[in-house]
C-alpha cells in the first residue's frame, strides 16, 4: 500500500512538473522544422534550407503554437478522447494551410514558395503531432488504469451522490482519478462539523476536493467552500441535476457572472462556420452530381399524376424559426380536415406509383438540398417535422422541441440507425428524440461525415420507408 501511494504521488508530480502546456508547444515547433527539413529534402534535394523557408517555417511554427493556445489544444487531456484531440488539431492545422495559402496568395509570392514544400510540411507535421499526443495518451491510459499517474480525489457530499460520482469514477479508470477520502453528509452540517472536515481533507493528501450536491444545497457548497478558503486543493462543484435532460451543458461566463448552460447548441462560433462550409461544398457537390436524376423525376411525376412537382409544406427550423421545406410530390393533391396532417402508412391509397419507390428510397427529399443552399437546413441533422406533429409530440416526449436547436437535415443519426418513416407509437418517436439529442450533444464534423456516408451506403432505402 505505501508503494502504491507513493507511485501516484511521483505520477501526479510528473505529470505537474510537464504539463502539456509546456511540452507540446515545443514539440509542435519541433514537428514542423522537422517535417520542413524533410520536405526541403524531397523537393530540394539539401537540408541547407533557404532563409525564406527558414521564416517560413518561423511562421507556420507559431501560427500553430497560437491557434492551439487560443482554442485550448494545450490543457489537460485526462478527461480528453484520442479522438478529440486529434480532430482538434486537424481543425488547427486546415487553418494555418489556409493561412498560409492565402498569404503567399496575397503577397504574390507563389514563385518564391514551393507548393508542394508547403503542402509537405503541414501533412507530415500533422502526422508527427498527432501520432505523438496519440502515443502519450495511449500511454498515460495504460499507467492509470494500472493504478498509475493518478490524482488523489476527496469526495464530500450528501451519500447517494457521491456514490453516484465515486461509480462514475470507477467506470472511467483511464482518467486516472483516485478517491482520497469521503465525507458523506446527513443533513446540513454546522460550522463546527465543516471545519473537522477541512481538517480531514488536508490530512488526506488530496489534490482536489469535489463538492457532490444536489443544487438545492447552495448555502451548504458555499459554507464549504468558505472553509476551505486557505486551502490549496483544487475545488470542484459536481452539481446533481437529478432527472434533467441535460444538452451539450458546460459553463460560460455571461455578463461577468458564472453559469453552467444545461440546454445549449455545441453548434456556435467557429463551429458554426465549419457547418455552414461543410454544407455549401458538400450541397454544391451533390446538387450538380443528381441534377439529371431531378430532372428524370420531374418527368416522371408530371406523366405520371396531375399536380404540381413539387410538395411544399412548413416546418420547424433552427431555434422554432419555421420555413419552407421542399420535397417531390409523392401522393396525390388532396386536402386534409382541419389542417391535421396524417403519416404516410403502408398501402396508403394516397401515394402514387412513382411516389411509392420515391419515398422507399428517399428520392422525395432531394429538392431539399436547395433548403440546403438556401441555408435554412444542413445535410446532416435532425429530420424536421410537421407542425402538426410538433404541436402534438412536445408534451408528450421530454425535451422533444430541442431537437430543434441546431438546422434540420436531410438525414440524420436517427435514420442511419433505422428510425425513420412512420412513428406510429409514442416509443419510436421518444427513440427517434434520444437519437436527435445525443446528435446535438455530440456533434463534430467527423460525426457528419460518419452519417453521410452511412447514409450512402444503408440509408437511402429502409423497410420503414413508405
Amino acid at each position: 500500500m505505501t508503494f502504491k501511494k507513493s507511485y501516484v504521488k511521483k505520477g501526479i508530480i510528473f505529470s505537474e512538473r510537464y504539463p502539456p502546456q509546456i511540452i507540446f508547444p515545443i514539440l509542435d515547433i519541433l514537428t514542423v522544422i522537422l517535417s520542413g527539413s524533410v520536405a526541403y529534402v524531397s523537393r530540394f534535394g539539401t537540408f541547407e534550407l533557404h532563409e525564406r523557408y527558414v521564416l517560413a517555417l518561423a511562421c507556420i511554427s507559431l501560427m500553430i503554437v497560437v491557434i492551439n493556445s487560443s482554442t485550448g489544444s494545450y490543457k489537460r487531456w485526462r478527461v480528453s478522447s484520442t479522438f478529440h484531440i486529434v480532430s482538434k488539431l486537424l481543425m488547427v492545422w486546415l487553418v494555418v494551410g489556409v493561412i498560409s495559402a492565402s498569404l503567399i496568395y496575397f503577397a504574390h509570392a507563389a514563385d518564391r514558395y514551393s507548393r508542394l514544400w508547403v503542402g509537405l510540411t503541414l501533412v507530415l507535421s500533422f502526422l508527427l503531432a498527432a501520432g505523438a499526443r496519440s502515443l502519450v495518451q495511449y500511454g498515460l491510459r495504460r499507467i492509470r488504469i494500472r493504478g498509475g499517474a493518478r490524482r488523489p480525489i476527496f469526495l464530500i457530499g450528501p451519500g447517494s451522490n457521491v456514490l453516484h460520482v465515486a461509480k462514475g469514477m470507477r467506470s472511467a479508470s483511464w482518467e486516472g482519478h483516485s478517491i482520497a477520502g469521503v465525507e458523506r453528509l446527513h443533513g446540513i452540517p454546522t460550522m463546527a462539523q465543516l471545519e473537522k472536515i477541512a481538517e480531514r481533507i488536508s490530512a488526506s493528501s488530496a489534490s482536489e476536493v469535489w463538492i457532490c450536491a444536489p443544487l438545492e444545497m447552495g448555502e451548504m457548497v458555499h459554507n464549504i467552500f468558505y472553509v476551505l478558503r486557505n486551502h490549496t486543493e483544487e475545488i470542484r462543484l459536481i452539481p446533481d441535476f437529478k432527472d434533467m435532460r441535460l444538452l451539450n451543458h458546460r459553463t460560460s461566463e455571461v455578463a461577468g457572472h458564472l453559469a453552467i448552460d444545461l440546454s445549449v447548441s455545441p453548434i456556435n462560433g467557429v463551429a458554426r462556420v465549419v457547418k455552414r462550409t461543410e454544407d455549401i461544398l458538400f450541397g454544391a457537390a451533390i446538387t450538380l452530381m443528381i441534377l439529371p436524376i431531378c430532372l428524370l423525376i420531374v418527368l416522371m411525376i408530371k406523366v405520371t399524376s396531375p399536380g404540381p412537382v413539387l410538395f411544399k409544406q412548413y416546418r420547424t427550423g433552427s431555434n422554432g424559426k419555421v420555413f419552407k421545406v421542399y420535397k417531390f410530390r409523392s401522393m396525390k393533391v388532396h386536402q386534409e380536415e382541419g389542417g391535421s396532417v396524417t403519416q404516410a402508412r403502408k398501402s396508403d391509397d394516397r401515394i402514387t406509383p412513382i411516389g411509392a419507390f420515391l419515398r422507399r428510397t428517399s428520392l422525395d427529399e432531394l429538392p431539399q438540398f436547395y433548403n440546403v443552399l438556401q441555408g435554412r437546413m444542413s445535410i446532416v441533422g435532425p429530420r424536421p417535422h410537421a407542425l402538426a406533429h410538433n404541436e402534438y409530440y412536445k408534451e408528450l416526449v421530454e425535451s422533444y422541441m430541442r431537437r430543434h436547436k441546431v438546422k434540420p437535415g436531410i438525414t440524420g443519426w436517427a435514420q442511419v440507425n433505422g428510425l425513420r418513416g412512420e412513428t406510429e407509437t409514442l416509443e419510436k418517436m421518444q427513440r427517434r428524440v434520444e437519437y436527435d439529442l445525443w446528435y446535438i450533444d455530440n456533434w463534430s464534423l467527423w460525426f457528419d461525415v460518419r452519417i453521410i456516408f452511412m447514409t450512402v451506403f444503408k440509408g437511402f432505402k429502409h423497410s420503414n420507408a413508405y
